[in-house]
């Protein structure tokens, strides 16, 4: 899946880093140089720069944008100038820091890593912090939550191209049981299938499971109808048309943010650019802007996937994802997503 930020062709490190020392050499500081050189280079170049700049100048590149740029415009430029593991495991860090804990970026990120991205991020994690991620994380959260995140941060999840029908089928059947078939949830059941299995093979048993609701759901309402014609019937029949999304039943079962968490691997799995569409609309919406999540999506996905997320974005909202980063932000910071965007 294509991004939109892609290498160079004429790149030469040498030059961008004699540009960017021009652009904060003197008195003022030339924001369009730097926006031109970081915005139009791919990750691996950028950080070609960043050790060009220490063998030409013998200063450090990072460093030396912090004595001149400041706020979003800065923290932009820095996250373009780390590695995807260092960037993550930095997100994570924040995500943990002080009080309160947030847990939406704690799962965007690691709902969006395949296994090699969560051994990577969790070794840049102990080099930067000294630190565990695995023991951070238990600190920092609880209960179900909790148990969600450890399973995850596990990074085993079969990642092969094999679907069984039979298995989707019993796997189907153990959510069912687990949730909308019992009173109270059996969250275990949960994290055994959803953090575990392939991807494919779970698009395989949401389908057999809005088969398995229709099928039970049909079940109950031929019972009902045997004695009672009211409005309960047509309730129950309007939600067996085409059996209950998976979605549905976790929103139905579960709260706060083990409901996150579970539904986020659910969208994740079913359409990734989505995903990250709706995710990218929620930084953005309403007054005020989530900062954060808006610049972890941009720079995280520049490389892999925001051409899709781009297109699911605009047929979602009906509105370009240029045109609500140039109505939400400002300045030097706008020009710099603008440029990375495309």
């Amino acid at each position: 899946m294509p991004g939109t930020v892609h290498p160079a062709e004429d790149f030469i490190a040498e030059r961008d880093c004699e540009e960017l020392r021009k652009a904060m050499k003197g008195l003022g500081t030339n924001e369009a140089k730097i926006i031109n050189v970081l915005g139009n280079r791919s990750r691996t170049q950028r950080l070609e720069i960043v050790l060009e700049y220490k063998v030409l100048f013998g200063r450090d590149l990072i460093a030396d944008l912090k004595s001149e740029l400041s706020a979003n415009f800065l923290r932009l430029c820095k996250c373009l100038l780390l590695s995807v593991p260092q960037f993550l495991a930095k997100e994570l860090k924040r995500a943990m820091k002080g009080s309160g804990t947030d847990e939406r970026a704690l799962v965007e990120i690691l709902v969006g890593l395949d296994n090699r991205g969560i051994s990577e991020v969790k070794r840049c994690y102990k080099v930067s912090f000294e630190a565990e991620l695995e023991r951070e994380v238990v600190n920092e959260t609880s209960g179900d939550f909790k148990r969600l995140a450890l399973s995850l941060l596990q990074g085993s999840r079969l990642e092969d191209d094999v679907v069984d029908r039979e298995l989707a089928k019993e796997d189907a059947l153990e959510l069912f049981n687990a949730g909308i078939n019992r009173f109270g949830t059996d969250e275990s059941k949960f994290n055994a299938i959803l953090c575990s299995r392939s991807y494919k093979h779970l698009k395989m048993v949401f389908a057999e499971y809005k088969l398995k609701t229709k099928r039970e759901l049909t079940s109950d309402l031929r019972t009902l109808s045997e004695w009672r014609r009211n409005a309960e019937v047509e309730r129950v029949s309007t939600r067996t048309v085409a059996g209950e999304d998976i979605e549905k039943s976790i929103r139905s079962e579960m709260s706060g943010e083990l409901e996150l968490g579970y539904i986020s691997i659910v969208k994740k799995i079913k359409n990734t650019p989505t995903y990250f569409a709706e995710e990218l609309y929620k930084s953005m919406k309403g007054l005020g802007t989530d900062d954060d999540q808006l610049i972890r999506i941009i720079v995280w996905r520049s490389e892999i996937d925001l051409v899709e997320i781009k297109g699911a974005f605009e047929s979602l909202y009906g509105k370009s994802l240029r045109e609500y980063i140039k109505e939400d932000t400002s300045g030097d910071f706008k020009s710099l997503l603008l440029t990375i965007v495309k």
